[in-house]
């Protein structure tokens, strides 16, 4: 059979093997794709997940059976993970909506628990999202219950609410060396309202762009008034990230305040107490814009963009979000300016609303239906600029780089938390995946641990799709490069004539550059003894493509 023959078999199997992927990795370029491990940690079920770019586990905290997500997880520098998460009958739980959290625990890289923190009672409870902060203390969103008569006299139109009550957030900031709150600020201390003026907080709600209008309802009464969905940390500016999508918002809190001063208009570097110092996303949240102003739509995972990237990274420092209703068939992801001066210590304004006008990115799917979630979701810059976005109602998550190539993609492969087939078909919130999180190759909590694909997550995860996922419209063999002995366990020479300099890249499965040099003289001698045994890719200068076995 000659090449193209060859050649022509290759495609079709692989366009075979595609057809047939319906969970777990779906495709692959690895010579384009940011090398690491992937945090996963879906709804319905116990377990934290750490698989490689090929879809194989690498790590499992292992959770009990009777405990589910509640909804984020982190993996630490010293290789703990920090995970929050409830009891999985939630019949009886006093208050509960969608996102409800009950625990914050710490884990060690064996699974052995080292701090638990819970709240979840009549009157309060952890929801979520964490954030850690520099020091190892850790911020958590409470949902905390206000009754009827605190609604009436802080000036909330009762006659609008469903439940007869509201659950306003609250941050805490906890200290697991000793389990005190140590700082918090509470949403209900900067309200502002123009119904009642014998009542608390009237004011006028345009003139109050610190203050959050109690009236303000997107959730038809419903006692989750804000749902605050993602909490982070800007480390540089000492300020808080919160997301409450009920107002299309992000908010930015000062925690250089004490927490006396968190409940008043006063104090704090920005000199505003607790008051927000930011908002952004919907201007008619605070009376100074209608619909047609609207940036942010039910937003979620609202972060400062910082991980894994140094200061020299064009986005580094900005502020991001997984925009979930932007259209009424698609989502998207955004980045924009953080206009914040730390000289004036203020945020930048255009006229009477918080600046910048627009984003300074905005990106969906190829093919934009192919993204959409209305809720659940998120979005990471990775360092080599590439995007990993997770639709969080599909459990679809993909890398795309910034020409809009999707180079990774991958489905959980879960329904209800039960491990499906490949092959198998899963329908919306079958797969329920709240983020996606990729860690570098080298990340410090990965030092001295053993990271070696053992198995799936799917039923029938094959391993030999990852070693053969070339795409069709890679030529898969190159005229212009002669490889032998192919496989090798020792030396390996290559051969090229087109060309005087030909730059050769060499890179694994997971997409690690083993070898990177321009060479002239049309031939190379390679000592790859050392190398594990395994598929690898040869690139030339020219993007041609040829895989190397390597045996032992």
């Amino acid at each position: 059979m000659n090449r193209l023959l060859h050649f022509l078999l290759f495609c079709f199997l692989i366009q075979f093997a595609h057809a047939q992927r319906t969970v777990g990795l779906l495709s692959y370029k690895p010579w384009k794709s940011y090398d690491g491990y992937n945090l996963l940690y879906p709804h319905n079920q116990p377990h934290t997940y750490l698989i490689d770019n090929c879809g194989e586990i690498v790590h499992v905290w292992e959770g009990e059976a009777d405990r589910r997500p509640g909804n984020t997880a982190y993996i630490q520098e010293n290789g703990d993970l920090i995970r929050t998460s409830r009891g999985a009958d939630i019949t009886q739980d006093p208050i509960w909506a969608g996102g409800g959290g009950e625990r914050v625990e710490i884990r060690t890289w064996d699974n052995e628990v080292k701090w638990e923190y819970s709240i979840n009672d009549s009157l309060e409870r952890l929801h979520h999202d964490i954030a850690v902060l520099p020091d190892g203390n850790i911020l958590m969103i409470v949902w905390e219950l206000k009754n009827i008569e605190a609604c009436v006299q802080a000036g909330r139109d009762t006659s609008t609410l469903t439940q007869n009550e509201m659950w306003p957030d609250k941050i805490i900031e906890v200290d697991p060396t000793n389990n005190e709150i140590v700082w918090e600020w509470h949403a209900w201390d900067h309200l502002v309202q123009d119904q009642f003026p014998d009542k608390d907080n009237f004011g006028v709600v345009a003139e109050n762009p610190g203050k959050i209008d109690v009236n303000w309802d997107t959730n038809s009464g419903k006692a989750d008034w804000m749902h605050s969905n993602a909490i982070d940390f800007d480390p540089i500016n000492n300020q808080i990230l919160l997301s409450v999508p009920q107002f299309h918002e992000i908010w930015v809190i000062d925690h250089s305040t004490t927490t006396e001063q968190a409940a008043g208009s006063t104090g704090g570097f920005s000199g505003k107490g607790g008051d927000l110092i930011y908002r952004w996303g919907n201007n008619a949240a605070y009376d100074q814009g209608d619909e047609s102003d609207q940036q942010l739509f039910y937003q979620h995972d609202v972060q400062i963009v910082d991980d894994f990237l140094t200061p020299s990274h064009p986005y580094f420092g900005k502020f991001a979000a997984f925009n979930n209703r932007v259209g009424a068939d698609y989502s998207s992801v955004v980045i924009w300016d953080n206009t914040y001066d730390m000289y004036d210590a203020k945020f930048q304004t255009i006229g009477d609303i918080y600046a910048p006008e627009t984003f300074a990115l905005s990106k969906t799917h190829p093919i934009p239906t192919e993204l959409y979630s209305t809720g659940l979701s998120s979005v990471q810059v990775l360092p080599n600029n590439n995007l990993l976005i997770c639709d969080g109602r599909h459990g679809y998550s993909f890398e795309m780089t910034p020409e809009d190539e999707v180079v990774w993609e991958y489905v959980t492969p879960l329904k209800g938390g039960a491990a499906v087939e490949q092959g198998d078909t899963l329908d919306i919130n079958n797969n329920l995946t709240f983020r996606m999180k990729r860690y570098p190759i080298d990340f410090a909590g990965f030092e001295g641990r053993t990271l070696e694909g053992d198995g799936f997550i799917e039923v029938g995860g094959d391993e030999a799709f990852c070693d053969q996922i070339l795409p069709v419209e890679m030529s898969y063999i190159n005229d212009d490069l002669k490889v032998y002995p192919n496989p090798t366990a020792g030396f390996v020479t290559l051969e090229w004539e087109s060309k005087l300099y030909e730059e050769i890249t060499i890179l694994n499965t997971l997409g690690q550059v083993m070898y990177n040099r321009e060479h002239s003289g049309g031939r190379i001698f390679l000592d790859v003894s050392s190398w594990d045994a395994g598929q690898y890719f040869i690139r030339t200068s020219g993007q041609g493509i040829t895989k190397l076995i390597i045996t032992k």
